[in-house]
């Protein structure tokens, strides 16, 4: 048996200070059929397991949340054989009590965009996916187990709300010659 490898999907914060932790580091480019995935993929390991990275918004963090194309990443990691993805995002939260820095390990999610393939099925038809567990339960009881061990806040269920974007944040510092 094929050893596993387990695709990561990082962005701003948790998946830049990843990468810095794997050794035995190779790019591999990809092309997909819905274009290419937002940079090469970085395989090599950490600790003993095999990992492909990718980083969601590119190298140099160059493309908005609307630009990356989120099919062609999944795709291409699957490519390579990768059966399992965790990804992380740093956003921001609507409820107090998930303060920055807090881990939260969703349970849901709301795709809210609209300009970007959202769908592996187009052209073949009628396909229904099931929904209503949309996050892994395997993949969440490990990552819940894994969090008990280090010193940071974890909030175990959370939904994750995906909209066009840039909508919120910070303005860019060219803003206000602008405005």
């Amino acid at each position: 048996m094929a050893e596993e490898l387990i695709g990561v999907i990082g962005g701003t914060g948790l998946g830049d200070a990843l990468a810095q932790h794997i050794a035995d580091v190779e790019f591999i480019d990809i092309d997909t059929p819905f274009g290419r995935p937002s940079t090469a993929i970085l395989v090599g390991r950490i600790g003993q397991k095999r990992v492909a990275f990718l980083n969601r918004h590119g190298k140099g963090h160059k493309l908005s949340p609307t630009e990356v194309p989120s099919a062609a990443n999944i795709f291409a990691l699957k490519r390579l054989g990768v059966h399992t993805v965790i990804s992380s995002g740093a956003v921001g939260s609507l409820r107090e009590q998930i303060a920055p820095g807090d881990l939260v390990i969703v349970d849901q999610f709301i795709d809210k965009t609209f300009k970007r393939t959202n769908s592996f099925f187009a052209g073949f038809g009628a396909v229904h996916c099931e929904m209503t567990e949309p996050a892994c339960r395997r993949l969440r009881k490990i990552l819940t187990d894994t969090a008990k061990k280090i010193d940071i806040k974890t909030h175990t269920k959370g939904t994750y709300v995906c909209m066009e974007g840039p909508q919120m944040g910070r303005r860019p510092d060219w803003y206000d010659r602008y405005a």
